[in-house]
């Protein structure tokens, strides 16, 4: 019955199932399982496999330039960063509220590790999450509006429950970069949240966007309901500069590297 149970499973895709079945059976002989326990312990399996899964493609659509975790983010380095405020974040409360988050702060110290460790909790939780430097999103517009994909584009961004948007303030954005940022963040506003990370003064976005009514516009908006982290000190990577505490080259990848 074994040779004629598996397969069944697998034509109707309970991969979980089939997976464990040998075990549940054997579990079930020596432990003397009702039917309903045994059938609910496969169920169990079958959930499980599904729940795996769907966490595995909600992180692939996330787009993280690194997946990140928390418990990797090394909160000795730098004390004005607080753990119980991050941690706070985690829980996706600001999410449910609608709330947004932007991280202030020179590059170095943290903002992208913890903002894509958050995502990665978020979306472990339940939740959908969108990650994108903010060149990924002038570029994602420029390239579909000339495909005439525009609505296609700002869909993906619209819909996760949390987007971030990472790197404002490294360099001068493109022509009418102010406009795809303003449409985005409007849209978003008390309906879906959306986290920034920034390392230049909220006064110089209208000369890194290069439109002054847009950025004000922006703002405006976004520091309706947003918290702001502040995050001060030195850079993490300068910090160590290559090396583990060994004082070896720290290896490439490794969480030494990059906070």
């Amino acid at each position: 019955m074994r040779n004629t149970i598996n397969p069944m499973l697998t034509k109707l895709r309970l991969s979980g199932m089939s997976q464990s079945l040998e075990v549940r059976l054997h579990e079930a002989s020596s432990t003397g399982l009702t039917h309903l326990e045994f059938f609910e312990l496969m169920l169990q399996d079958e959930l499980n496999i599904r729940g795996d899964r769907q966490i595995e493609r909600r992180i692939k659509l996330a787009s993280f330039r690194d997946v990140r975790r928390l418990e990797d983010f090394d909160f000795s380095f730098n004390k004005t960063i607080k753990k119980s405020e991050i941690f706070e974040l985690a829980t996706g409360r600001f999410v449910r509220e609608h709330r947004d988050v932007l991280w202030m702060g020179p590059p170095g110290t943290g903002k992208s590790h913890l903002c894509q460790a958050i995502g990665l909790s978020l979306i472990r939780a339940g939740m959908t999450v969108y990650y994108r430097s903010i060149f990924d999103l002038v570029r994602d517009f420029l390239h579909d509006e000339a495909m005439e994909g525009h609505e296609r584009i700002l869909k993906r961004y619209l819909e996760p429950d949390l987007l971030i948007i990472d790197d404002m303030g490294m360099k001068q954005l493109p022509k009418r970069s102010g406009e795809y940022l303003f449409e985005v963040i409007l849209r978003r506003h008390d309906v879906r949240s959306t986290m920034m990370t920034s390392n230049r003064p909220l006064e110089e976005w209208g000369k890194l966007i290069g439109d002054i009514p847009s950025a004000t516009a922006i703002l405006d908006r976004f520091l309706h309901h947003s918290e702001v982290i502040q995050i001060t000190g030195r850079s993490y990577r300068m910090g160590n500069s290559g090396k583990s505490s060994n004082g070896t080259k720290a290896p490439t990848g490794s969480a030494t590297e990059e906070a």
